[in-house]
């Protein structure tokens, strides 16, 4: 059996000139939890080239979604970056990553911290009603420099609350805290000088955070999950995994692509 797939692409968004968004079809025996990744990429000179992205789709949708950063002398995202429909995806068979539900304990509130495209896994998780089910109260948290890199703001505030199975849960439960380091924004600084001044508590109307109480999911930049990883620690949370799941976990796979 060979180790890739090879799916169609179905549509393509392009947010700004460094931002875009693709969907595909899906094999149905592709099968993945819910903020796992899986390799993706392009067949170039007959091998394949590629690269690490979280699914924003979730795994009970018919089809496989993207989201990616555009880098100019990017091996692979300056090629994938004029996908069009009608186009091949190499997609690899075997999806995994850190970012699954199963490898948190169980507390009233659940932080996902993301920067960048880093919001993609969060977007399947969001989407997966057993988070709602484990969680008393859901805080999506998304770093950018600008605001336009805010992208699907609409889904979380809009689609999402509108849901056929999840709007209900969504409304109870979720809370969007998009904050901006480079532009005027109703939330300002990075995610890491929020949380080390008490500010994404105290904007959101929560007690300061513990590891009784609070767990994290953390994906983006190398240095943001550095610093927070670190700041968790000293604060006693114990980084979880499938075998022992803990108060937090970090999706360390990604890289500039």
């Amino acid at each position: 059996m060979s180790k890739f797939r090879t799916e169609k692409v179905t549509w393509v968004q392009h947010y700004t000139d460094k931002l875009f968004s693709f969907r595909t079809t899906r094999d149905p025996s592709f099968r993945f939890e819910n903020g796992q990744f899986a390799m993706i990429g392009l067949m170039v000179e007959g091998k394949p080239l590629l690269r690490a992205y979280s699914m924003v789709s979730a795994n009970h949708e018919d089809f496989l979604e993207f989201y990616s950063i555009k880098v100019p002398n990017g091996p692979l995202t300056s090629r994938l970056q004029h996908l069009k429909v009608g186009d091949d995806l190499v997609v690899g068979n075997k999806p995994t990553g850190t970012l699954v539900l199963d490898s948190l304990e169980n507390g009233p509130r659940l932080w996902l911290l993301s920067t960048g495209t880093g919001l993609a896994a969060f977007l399947s998780i969001l989407k997966d009603p057993n988070l709602y089910e484990k969680f008393d109260k859901v805080i999506l948290v998304h770093g950018c420099r600008e605001v336009a890199e805010l992208t699907y703001e609409d889904f979380i505030t809009r689609e999402l609350p509108e849901h056929e199975f999840l709007g209900e849960l969504a409304r109870e439960k979720l809370l969007y805290y998009p904050t901006v380091t480079r532009e005027p924004f109703r939330n300002q600084g990075r995610i890491t000088d929020l949380i080390d001044t008490h500010k994404l508590e105290a904007d959101l109307g929560f007690p300061p955070i513990t590891p009784a109480n609070d767990r994290f999911m953390l994906c983006g930049s190398e240095a943001m999950l550095r610093d927070l990883k670190k700041m968790l620690e000293d604060r006693q949370f114990k980084e979880g995994s499938l075998e022992d799941p803990g108060q937090f976990v970090v999706e360390k796979a990604f890289a500039e692509r």
